[in-house]
């Protein structure tokens, strides 16, 4: 294949991750726990490719049932997300030294080689050799002895031949680039080449191969310049209560415990903003768990106003009112319902504001959850829209005449954007959108479409991609 342009990425040059914001390098070797944190990285790989697990999910339970300190804690953290977001660059690499179809090679041996690679080519601190050994030492200690000749003639070679590795260039085949350096599957690299064009599709790709910064959202009674003082962050450029950028981890500081902020993405923050809630006002988050926006949706109302939040998921219900409780708000109420079958509650029946956080296919997190551009399929994303348009039919009932209905998803697909407003609207003449400007700070409403929705995206705004239209009915 053809050398690429400088700056395009890829051909004859160290097979790494993007550098801003990326997973910490590490500094130092792992300690005795090493082969430990590996294991449980493999592991994670595994079920997230079998069984389609959540990696997230996985990696905690694996971790507490450990006995790893913190190094190697984040050691294996590192490599769990840093093997799963650059899954797709390792495997065109490792095509390029196997004698086999890499789709051939079981489960376990292919999550192996993944691991080994992500360390030999992405880990500058860390030697290829130790990385090679490491990793055939690990396939002892887990019982593939079988294939530890074969692996470690895979990665030596692949350490060899690191400078010498050629990806498709995105002039000559933009499919292949965006797929193969970008990281995606094949049917994504598709979509998002389609959505956005060859330039912009690689771009949306390695911003999400990047971590996303931290960020937190500064409760009203709270200090925004003291707590980006003492996090080590700044402002954000859209949300007015926001601190991004942080240099320490805001869970581990005693003012998280203080409920003086909350770790909430600068595209997240804006939402709750165009539902327009006012001191004393009674809204609804009809798909409210963790909490994150109803608890930011309970200080904009204030003491004397009541944010009722729904989640149709009983064991997620309690995660609100921990949120609630962390933050020191008694107007928030809980509770579990589906919303598809209705609200089911007692009193009054109409609001002036509910809020839907629909669930979506989450392709605008993807910096977040890594693992989910793996496990997605394209007929999820049909599932999605099909009940957003469900979620979105039952919630507008309870909308009195003049009130709103916020809308939003964290993801960019049409077909769960635009697409669900379009034939809501169609159904639904007596709702409109309605501009969300006179709710947003002026810094915020350049992210708004000439439909007045707010779109987000990571390589362009530096934070989570989201869709969110503001509804008002006549």
């Amino acid at each position: 294949m053809t050398p690429e342009k400088p700056g395009t990425a890829g051909s004859g040059r160290r097979v790494r991750a993007p550098r801003d914001g990326e997973s910490a390098r590490r500094t130092d070797s792992p300690s005795r726990g090493g082969a430990s944190a590996r294991a449980i990285a493999w592991k994670v790989l595994v079920r997230v490719e079998r069984h389609r697990a959540y990696a997230d999910l996985t990696l905690h339970a694996e971790l507490d049932r450990s006995s790893l300190d913190r190094r190697d804690r984040a050691w294996a953290t590192e490599l769990t997300y840093g093997a799963l977001r650059m899954r797709g660059r390792l495997d065109a690499a490792l095509a390029q030294v196997i004698d086999r179809p890499l789709g051939s090679v079981e489960v376990e041996v292919r999550n192996l080689l993944r691991l080994g690679a992500y360390q030999v080519l992405a880990v500058d601190k860390l030697a290829p050799a130790i990385a090679v050994s490491e990793t055939v030492e690990l396939t002892h200690q887990l019982g593939f002895e079988r294939a530890t000749g074969f692996l470690n003639a895979v990665l030596r070679q692949l350490a060899k031949r690191a400078e010498r590795l050629r990806f498709a260039s995105l002039e000559e085949d933009p499919l292949a680039h965006v797929r193969d350096w970008g990281s995606l599957p094949e049917w994504l690299a598709q979509r998002w080449l389609d959505a956005l064009g060859p330039q912009e599709a690689i771009a949306l790709a390695l911003a999400s191969l990047r971590q996303p910064p931290r960020t937190v959202r500064v409760s009203p009674d709270a200090s925004l310049s003291a707590v980006a003082r003492r996090l080590g962050g700044r402002p954000c450029q859209f949300a007015p209560s926001g601190v991004t950028e942080l240099a320490k981890d805001p869970i581990r500081d005693p003012g998280f415990l203080r409920g003086e902020f909350t770790v909430q993405d600068e595209a997240s923050q804006l939402v709750p903003l165009m539902l327009g809630a006012q001191p004393g006002d009674r809204v609804v988050d009809c798909c409210a768990a963790p909490g994150t926006k109803a608890v930011q949706l309970a200080q904009q109302v204030g003491p004397r106003g009541e944010v009722i939040a729904l989640d149709r998921h009983p064991s997620r219900v309690p995660l609100i009112n921990k949120a609630s409780r962390r933050l020191h708000l008694r107007n928030v109420r809980a509770l579990q319902r589906d919303v598809v079958q209705g609200f089911d509650l007692q009193g009054p029946m109409r609001f002036r504001g509910i809020l839907l956080d629909a669930p979506c296919s989450g392709l605008g997190t993807l910096r977040r959850n890594p693992d989910a551009r793996w496990s997605l399929q394209p007929s999820d994303i049909e599932s999605s829209a099909q009940l957003q348009s469900e979620l979105l039919h039952s919630a507008c009932r309870y909308v009195q005449p003049g009130g709103n209905l916020v809308y939003s998803v964290c993801t960019q697909t049409a077909e769960e954007t635009e697409q669900v407003i379009d034939a809501f609207l169609d159904k639904h003449p007596d709702f409109e959108r309605d501009d969300a400007r006179p709710w947003l700070p002026e810094a915020a409403h350049s992210l708004l479409d000439s439909q007045g929705a707010l779109r987000t995206f990571p390589h362009r705004d530096r934070c989570d991609g989201f869709f969110a239209q503001r509804l008002v009915r006549r």
